[in-house]
C-alpha cells in the first residue's frame, strides 16, 4: 500500500498526518517511509548557530521564571510556546533591520533548546532543596550543577529509544507538543500578523506586570530614589492589598481581622498581594484547579488551624506583648503540613493506579516484538539518534550518577545502582502518561522510590531523597524531551539535531538556574539561621520540597511518632482523597473537587493562592464572554491569545522580582 498524506484542516494548518486506520495497520517501517517521503525537510536550516544561541538565552531566562514560580507554587510552567512566539517576534524585528528571518524548523530547534533549559529547575525546588533542609547545609554549586546535568543527559539517552515507539509507531498525541507544532505551523503558514499580535500581547503583558512589580519592589525603588535621585527616604507601592485596611486599624477606624485564638492573621499569609506572576499562573491553571486550592487554603487556615490552636495542639512560635504569633511556616511544619501531604500523596497514587492503560502501554514497550523486522529495514538510520549511543551511554552515565550519589550524598553504591533499572521503569510510566494526557506525573512517581528506598534504609534520609531525585529527574527529562520531539516530527525536523538542541538546553538551564538558586534563596541567610528558614522566610514556600521533606521525615521517624491529632488528620485526609479521586475517575474528570488541588492549597502560601484564584477566575470569565465572538479583537485577545498573555504576566513579574533580589544583593548589600 502506497503511503499517502492526510491533511488536518485546522485554520491555516496543513500538517500531513496518518489516518487512525494507517496508524493501526501499518508497520513502523511503512510509517517511517511515509514520513521520510511526505514530511521530512532534512535540508531546511534547523539547529543553526543563531537558533541555538537564541534558545540558550531564552531558555535561560525562562528557567529563571520557572525557578521563581516553582519556589512559590511547587510546579513549573511549560516554556515551549512562549519561546516559540518570542523567537518569532524577535526575528521578524531583526528581518526589518536587514537580517534574514528565522525559518520554521530553526524556530522548532530553538524551542528544543529553550524547553530543555526551562525544565532544569525541577530538582532545585524539590528533592535537592529537601536534602539541604534535612542536612542543614548547602550543597556546593558545582555538585548541584553536575548532578543535575548528568541526570538530564541520561534522560536524553533514555528518551530516544522510546521515541521510535511512542512517536514514529504509535503516533501518540503528546498534547502540549502537538499544540506547539500547530502554533509553529500557524505562525509560518499564515499572515505574520497572527504571530506578531500574540508576541505583542505577550510583550505588553510582561512590560505592564514588570512595571507594576518594579514600583512595588522595595530594593529597586530604594536604589532608584535614594542612590540615583538622592532622596532621603524611598517609597514604594505596597504589595499587600489590605494595607489601607490596616492603616485604618492603626488609626482606630476599623477592627483588625482575627480568628479564634489568633489575633493577627497576617503572619499566616492571609493578606492578598499584588502578585501578577501568580495572577498569570492562575490564568494558565484554570478556575477549577484554582478554586480547589482556594478551598484547601480556606479549610486549613480558617477552620482547621484555629480549631487546633484553641485545642492547644498548635502552640505559638513566639509571644509578643502577651499575644501569640503564628507564622505560616511554623503552623505548617508543626502540624498542618501532614494532612496536606497525606491528601496529595494519596490522591496522586490513586489517580495513577486508576490508569492501568498507562502501565500496560509502558510495559508493552519492553515486550512488544512486532517491530523487530523493521529494524533490519531502517530507512531513518541516518537521521535518528543511533541506538548504540543509548545502549552504551546510559550505563556509562549511570556509573557517574551512582558515584556522585555515593560520594556527595552518602547513598549506598548497591542501592544507587539498583535505582538505574528503576529509572527505566518509571520513565516508561511517565512517558506513557505524557504521551496520552500531556501530564508527567513526577509528583506521584517520586513517592515510589522515596518509600521503596526509605524502607530499605529508613534512618538515612539522603537515600530516599537522592535516589528519588535520580529516578524522577531522568523520567521527567525524558518525557519532556519526547513532548519536545513531537512538533519536530510533525514538521519534518531532524531528530539528531533535536537531541543535540536538548543537550544544549540542559547546559543552558543549569548555568542560569544554579547560581540564581543561591542568589534568590540563600544570599540573605543570617548567621545561625537554618537552611530551611533562610529559604522560606521570604516570599518563597517551596511546596514541592516541603512535601519531599515531609515524606522523608515520616519514613525516618515513623507514623506513630507524630501527635495523635496529626495522625487522625492524616487518616481522615487520606480517606477523603480516596473518595474524591475515585469520584473524579468515575466521572471522567467532571467531578469538580480535586484532592490534589486541595492539598496544594494547604502548603502554598494563602496570598499566592488568592492571587492565582483571582487570575483563574478573571481569565475564565473573559474567555466565556468572548469565546462565541470569533473574528473580533476581544476573541483574538482573550481566547486565542490567553496563554501568551498569561505567560507574559508571569515572565514580567517574575523577572523583575528576581531583579529586586539581585539589586538588594549586589547594589544595596
Amino acid at each position: 500500500m502506497e503511503p499517502r498524506a492526510v491533511v488536518c484542516h485546522n485554520s491555516h494548518m496543513a500538517i500531513p498526518t496518518l489516518t487512525d486506520e494507517q496508524v493501526t495497520t501499518w508497520t513502523r517501517a511503512q510509517k517511517d517511509r511515509w514520513w521520510l517521503d511526505h514530511v521530512y525537510k532534512g535540508h531546511t536550516p534547523q539547529l543553526t548557530l543563531r537558533s541555538a544561541a537564541t534558545g540558550f538565552l531564552l531558555g535561560g531566562l525562562l528557567s529563571a521564571t520557572n525557578l521563581y514560580v516553582g519556589a512559590k507554587t511547587g510546579w513549573t510552567l511549560g516554556v515551549g510556546l512562549t519561546s516559540v512566539i518570542l523567537a518569532f517576534a524577535m526575528f521578524k524585528v531583526f528581518a526589518r533591520l536587514g537580517s534574514s528571518d528565522m525559518s520554521l524548523l530553526e524556530n522548532n530547534a530553538m524551542q528544543s533548546v529553550a524547553t530543555a533549559a526551562g525544565y532544569m529547575t525541577g530538582p532545585l525546588i524539590s528533592g535537592m532543596a529537601a536534602f539541604m533542609w534535612i542536612e542543614d547545609r548547602t550543597l556546593p554549586w558545582w555538585q548541584i550543577m553536575a548532578f543535575n546535568v548528568v541526570l538530564s543527559l541520561m534522560g536524553v539517552l533514555v528518551a530516544f529509544p522510546m521515541k521510535r515507539r511512542f512517536i514514529n509507531d504509535e503516533q501518540q498525541p503528546f498534547p502540549e507538543g502537538r499544540a506547539a507544532g500547530i502554533v509553529l505551523d500557524t505562525l509560518y503558514s499564515s499572515s505574520a500578523a497572527v504571530g506578531l499580535f500574540k508576541a505583542r500581547a505577550l510583550a505588553l503583558a510582561a512590560l505592564g506586570a514588570g512595571a507594576l512589580k518594579a514600583v512595588s519592589s522595595e530594593s529597586i525603588m530604594k536604589y532608584l530614589q535614594e542612590r540615583l535621585l538622592g532622596l532621603k527616604q524611598a517609597i514604594h507601592l505596597p504589595e499587600n492589598l489590605d494595607a489601607p485596611w490596616y492603616w485604618a486599624v492603626d488609626k482606630g477606624f476599623l477592627p483588625a481581622p482575627r480568628l479564634p485564638g489568633i489575633a493577627d492573621v497576617r503572619p499566616l499569609g492571609l493578606s492578598p498581594t499584588l502578585d501578577l506572576a501568580m495572577f498569570g499562573a492562575g490564568g494558565l491553571m484554570g478556575a477549577r484547579t484554582a478554586l480547589g486550592m482556594c478551598l484547601g487554603m480556606a479549610l486549613n487556615y480558617l477552620v482547621v488551624v484555629p480549631w487546633m490552636v484553641v485545642a492547644g495542639e498548635i502552640q505559638p512560635k513566639t509571644i509578643v506583648d502577651g499575644v501569640g504569633v503564628f507564622p505560616r511556616s511554623h503552623v505548617l511544619n508543626t502540624w498542618a503540613l501532614w494532612w496536606g501531604v497525606a491528601i496529595m500523596v494519596t490522591a496522586s497514587l490513586v489517580g495513577l493506579a486508576a490508569k492501568p492503560q498507562i502501565f500496560v502501554a509502558a510495559f508493552q514497550t519492553l515486550t512488544k516484538k512486532r517491530q523487530r523486522a523493521d529494524d533490519a529495514d531502517d530507512v531513518l538510520k541516518d537521521i535518528e539518534l543511533p541506538l548504540w549511543i543509548s545502549v552504551v551511554g546510559v550505563p556509562v552515565i549511570g556509573v557517574f550518577a551512582v558515584w556522585m550519589a555515593h560520594a556527595w550524598f552518602g547513598v549506598d553504591v548497591v542501592l544507587g545502582a539498583t535505582a538505574i533499572p528503576l529509572v527505566l521503569v518509571l520513565t516508561l510510566i511517565a512517558a506513557s502518561s505524557t504521551a496520552m494526557t500531556g501530564i508527567t506525573p513526577t509528583g506521584s512517581l517520586s513517592k515510589i522510590p522515596q518509600f521503596l528506598y526509605g524502607a530499605l534504609r529508613p534512618k538515612h534520609p539522603a537515600t530516599n531523597l537522592m535516589t528519588a531525585v535520580m529516578c524522577i529527574e531522568v523520567a521527567s527529562n525524558a518525557s519532556n524531551l519526547l513532548m519536545d520531539i513531537k512538533p519536530g516530527y510533525m514538521l519534518g525536523a531532524r531528530p539528531r539535531q533535536q537531541a543535540i538542541g536538548h543537550a544544549i538546553g540542559v547546559f543552558a538551564g543549569a548555568l542560569f538556574s544554579t547560581p540564581l538558586f543561591f542568589l534568590l534563596f540563600l544570599s540573605d541567610r543570617k548567621e545561625g539561621q537554618s537552611v530551611q528558614e533562610a529559604m522560606t522566610s521570604g516570599p518563597f514556600s517551596f511546596p514541592s520540597a516541603v512535601q519531599w521533606k515531609g515524606i522523608s521525615d515520616l519514613i525516618q521517624k515513623g507514623f506513630t511518632s507524630l501527635p495523635t491529632s496529626v495522625q487522625v488528620s492524616m487518616a481522615l485526609a487520606a480517606a477523603a482523597a480516596v473518595v474524591l479521586e475515585v469520584a473524579r475517575v468515575k466521572t471522567k474528570g467532571r467531578f469538580p473537587l480535586s484532592p490534589l488541588a486541595i492539598g496544594l492549597g494547604v502548603v502554598i502560601p494563602p496570598d499566592s493562592t488568592i492571587a492565582m484564584t483571582a487570575g483563574a477566575l478573571f481569565f475564565d470569565l473573559m474567555h466565556r464572554r468572548h469565546e462565541k465572538k470569533p473574528g473580533t479583537g476581544a476573541h483574538a485577545l482573550w481566547v486565542e491569545t490567553r496563554e501568551p498573555v498569561c505567560a507574559g504576566l508571569v515572565a514580567g513579574a517574575a523577572l523583575v522580582g528576581i531583579l529586586d533580589v539581585l539589586v538588594k544583593v549586589f547594589l544595596l548589600g
